[in-house]
């Protein structure tokens, strides 16, 4: 298991930027694939975007491709979401979340159910 606990969050006007950060301990951590998750107040949580290892192995949900970057540190036990041109609609409460590898695992990286390990969240606001 990993222990997972996100920062970074905040409010900002839109068009403006965050970078959340989510620290694991924990053994293993460049064995997991890592997701950012968001849950706005009456709606589904949802996946953002996911990461296994490097550039080439990311995944973002359409709604914030363009924006958004996600990026890990393995040497730190550091996941990253860079956000740019925060619009309201990115208001939320920002999740990491972890799970142990397995191949297919890409197919499915917006699920919330294949992710063992969660944060407890960082809030972002976004106003107009």
């Amino acid at each position: 298991q990993v222990q997972l606990v996100e920062s970074g969050g905040g409010s900002v006007q839109a068009g403006g930027s965050l970078r959340l950060s989510c620290a694991a301990s924990g053994t293993a951590y460049g064995l997991y694939y890592m997701a950012w998750f968001r849950q706005a107040p009456g709606k589904e949580r949802e996946g953002v975007a996911a990461i296994y290892n490097g550039i080439g192995d990311t995944y973002y949900a359409d709604s914030v491709k363009g924006r958004f970057t996600i990026s890990r540190d393995n040497a730190q036990s550091t996941l990253y979401l860079q956000m740019n041109s925060l619009q309201p609609e990115d208001t939320a409460m920002y999740y990491c979340a972890a799970g142990a590898f397995h191949y297919g695992w890409s197919g499915a990286w917006w699920q919330a159910a294949i992710y063992h390990s969660w944060g407890q969240g960082t809030q972002v606001t976004v106003s107009s």
